[in-house]
């Protein structure tokens, strides 16, 4: 304010004595670190550069004009000539006070714009040779609204602004000079330095006028919206103190009246919630505390309803509530065996949990997993475990879960928070110690939002879930009484630690005979309920059922052979709702009329009686399957050609049994160098179909062998089994599920390794009737069993003949 009343007497001095300010044509050079001067503007310094103390206190003392200008970059402490900009502004000391010994503030007054010609001396500080630029102006409307334009939004910013004197304001409003205005308004921007300069480098008023406008208009945009804030913010708190004050005023009114200010009628009904929930007493703690926070706040705050949701969360949980268990041995069985049939060692398990849980009632609940393929009753076998024990039951699909939250929930400062399925599951149950089914567990995912099969973790180990603790609630809840199921189709998908916490039980698929009997005492049955129909309008015969097994199905499981069953039914119900309503017999004539032509030809019907094909059994993720391996020989130098999609195993197997061959090929009465002169292809068929594993050893060995001594394999004999050079058989797995396919190719005679004989106690005496099974340990006894009793004729004479 004192700088600003002296320039204004300065002024109003000079032009009182009629004096003008000569401008010399050489100028001393002032360069400021961070700041530009503008003519017309005063501006005050600190001068603190031993070159330029000097300076100024010379140009005081003989009251000559400087040339001030600015650094290109302020960090620089002894700028040269090439350090700062071509153009300044012609200065006038006005006043110099010293601040210390080494340091004087200066007030500089502004006079004229110029541009530096040459720089002719450097020390002991610059001089310069220099042109003066007047600015160049054009009056007319355009430059008469850009200038009005500038002056209402200087008047605004000032308006708006806190700190700016009211000389300034005065100044805006008596200043009709375009470029001085403008001058005045960019001095006191909060730009940066290389925009400043740009403004003083722009010599047409107009184009001044724009581009201060514009700088000009985004600060005041700023002030416009700091105002608006701030208007927010006292309205806010102004409604804030408005609401305390009413609230205040009806705590004193119901106070009069003997009502309890703290709790009104919904807070009561929290509260009841909570005592009456049976919460262990921490918890408990937690949701009064909860409650407490939610009485001081306003109900139409967002914070409002996420704290309810909390506090309704842990009263709606079963924190002691539970269902009592059916411990009756016998009617346990007899529900397990109406439901399902066979699964002996599945119902066997149930039934000791149960005996255990009699004996001891606080027994933890045991972690199961169901695995096997599609369709053999997993699920809905889980059904009837709920059923049987008495218990609830509850089913989440874990199929294709990536992120963590959808078991263990998101914390509460997410928008839209919710516990996980699991303690959701609970909350249905109603009950805290249900049969939960955890479906298709092998199918989970793994991405950036975290892995779900670790989360798992803690919910399946009996010795961490009493205190499972969801993300959401961050209180620990019991589910050591939850009797958890899991589901899989393959075991080898499941992380190691997640599967080691589990007890594994495998449904490995089921026999004809065993299809027939679950058809005729349970999906024939629930078909002809499901489509409206009455037992004595359809029936069908034993040969139909296995003309629909055999010809129109190939699984391991059930529900193809639902759906054949449910095409027959919606046949026989558009008959019946046309009004034939006599009875339908199913024979196996019959079925064509209904299903059309048969789908699956028998495997044994597709088998060549040639040398060089053999038999395999391989395992599935959809149960056990037979495979054909098919070898052939050309003219060639010696490549092993592999097709059929087989993966890096299967092709080493098959690079193993050659290579045993060619290193017992005098044995079998084989050239010694007929890998030489010949070429080998090897094929699997269904080549669409990926394969892999080590299991077709013996069966590559087999086809080999058959191939090149001209034999053929027996066509009633399927095999599986791995191989070394040594020439031994290694134990394989899926040993059921091979079986049971074998059986439903309708072969009888299966060679396995040895050390795979244990795995004989598992399979049923059903399963193994009318079959005959050679347990082998070396490649000797495969070549015996396998491959016919006829002379084995070397290669070469089979080449030629």
């Amino acid at each position: 304010m004192k700088i600003l009343d002296f320039l204004l007497k300065k002024r109003a001095r000079l032009k009182s004595e009629g004096s003008e300010t000569r401008l010399p044509k050489q100028l001393s050079l002032l360069p400021l670190r961070n700041s530009v001067m503008f003519p017309s503007t005063v501006m005050s310094i600190v001068v603190g550069r031993e070159k330029s103390l000097k300076q100024i206190e010379e140009a005081f003392s003989r009251k000559e004009i400087i040339g001030v200008v600015s650094q290109k970059d302020e960090k620089i402490e002894n700028p040269r000539p090439e350090d700062f900009y071509k153009t300044g502004t012609a200065a006038s000391i006005l006043r110099i006070s010293k601040l210390n010994e080494n340091t004087i503030s200066v007030i500089l007054q502004g006079l004229s714009r110029f541009s530096i010609r040459e720089v002719i001396k450097e020390e002991p500080y610059f001089l310069a040779r220099v042109d003066y630029i007047e600015d160049n102006w054009t009056s007319d409307i355009e430059a008469e609204a850009l200038f009005l334009n500038l002056k209402e939004m200087a008047r605004r910013t000032v308006a708006l602004s806190k700190n700016v004197p009211n000389e300034f304001a005065r100044m805006i409003e008596n200043l009709n000079e375009s470029g001085k205005f403008c001058d005045l308004v960019s001095s006191n921007l909060n730009i940066q330095v290389s925009e400043k300069q740009k403004i003083l480098e722009t010599f047409d008023i107009k184009t001044r006028l724009r581009y201060t406008a514009l700088h000009l208009n985004r600060e005041l945009q700023a002030l416009e919206l700091a105002d608006k804030i701030h208007s927010d913010v006292v309205g806010n708190v102004s409604k804030a103190q408005k609401e305390f004050y009413l609230k205040e005023q009806l705590k004193a009114i119901k106070k009069e009246l003997g009502e309890s200010a703290e709790e009104n009628s919904e807070m009561k009904e929290l509260k009841t919630r909570i005592t009456n929930a049976g919460m262990p007493e921490d918890v408990e703690k937690e949701a009064m505390k909860e409650l407490g926070r939610l009485g001081k706040m306003h109900p139409s705050s967002s914070e409002y309803t996420v704290s309810r949701t909390y506090i309704e969360w842990l009263t709606d949980l079963p924190w002691k509530v539970e269902t009592e268990d059916n411990l009756d041995l016998k009617n346990v069985a007899g529900i397990l065996e109406e439901d399902h049939y066979d699964l002996e060692k599945l119902k066997k398990r149930i039934i000791e949990f149960l005996a255990v849980r009699k004996l001891k009632p606080d027994k933890k609940g045991p972690i199961l997993c169901f695995a096997g393929p599609p369709g053999v009753g997993k699920t809905s076998l889980g059904k009837s475990i709920a059923k049987a024990l008495g218990r609830k039951f509850i089913r989440i699909s874990l199929g294709g879960t990536r992120d963590e939250a959808e078991i263990r929930g998101h914390r509460r400062t997410y928008v839209g928070a919710l516990p996980g399925r699991i303690i959701q599951g609970i909350k249905r149950a109603g009950a805290r110690n249900p049969v939960f089914m955890l479906d298709e567990i092998d199918k989970l995912g793994t991405d950036f939002r975290g892995d779900p099969a670790s989360a798992l973790l803690e919910v399946l180990d009996p010795e961490q879930n009493f205190a499972f603790s969801d993300h959401y609630l961050n209180l620990p809840f019991d589910l050591s009484k939850v009797m958890f199921i899991a589901t899989a189709n393959v075991l080898e998908s499941i992380p190691p630690v997640l599967l080691d916490r589990m007890e594994v039980l495998n449904i490995p698929g089921y026999s004809e005979e065993e299809k027939v009997m679950i058809a005729k005492k349970h999906i024939i049955p629930k078909q002809v309920d499901e489509h409206g129909l009455k037992e004595e309008w359809v029936s069908f015969e034993d040969s139909a059922l296995i003309d629909i097994i055999g010809n129109y199905t190939k699984e391991s499981g059930l529900r193809n052979l639902e759906r054949e069953i449910a095409t027959i039914c919606r046949m026989i119900a558009k008959e019946a709702a046309e009004g034939k309503t006599e009875n339908v017999l199913l024979n196996q004539e019959s079925i064509h009329k209904y299903l059309g032509p048969r789908k699956f030809f028998s495997e044994v019907a597709l088998r060549l009686t040639r040398p060089g094909i053999a038999t395999g059994l391989a395992w599935t993720m959809t149960g056990g399957d037979i495979i054909f391996i098919e070898a052939s020989k050309m003219p060639g130098k010696g490549n092993l050609i592999l097709t059929g999609q087989l993966g890096d195993v299967m092709k080493e197997s098959a690079q193993a049994a050659l290579t045993y061959i060619r290193s017992q090929a005098t044995n079998y009465g084989i050239e010694e160098n007929f890998y030489d002169k010949n070429d080998i292809h090897i094929h699997i068929p269904a080549g669409a179909i990926p394969k892999d594993g080590p299991s077709a050893g013996i069966t590559l060995f087999i086809a080999l062998l058959s191939l090149l001594t001209g034999e053929q394999v027996k066509s009633d004999v399927a095999m599986t089994g791995e191989i070394t050079l040594r020439g031994t058989v290694l134990p394989v797995g899926g040993i059921k599920e091979k079986i049971l396919a074998a059986k439903r190719a309708g072969i009888r005679k299966v060679i396995l390794p040895s050390q795979n004989e244990k795995d004989m106690e598992e399979i049923s005496p059903d399963h193994r009737k009318d079959m005959e099974f050679y347990f082998i340990s070396t490649i000797d006894e495969v070549v015996e069993k396998a491959i016919e009793k006829e002379p084995l004729i070397p290669m070469m004479q089979k080449i030629h003949a």
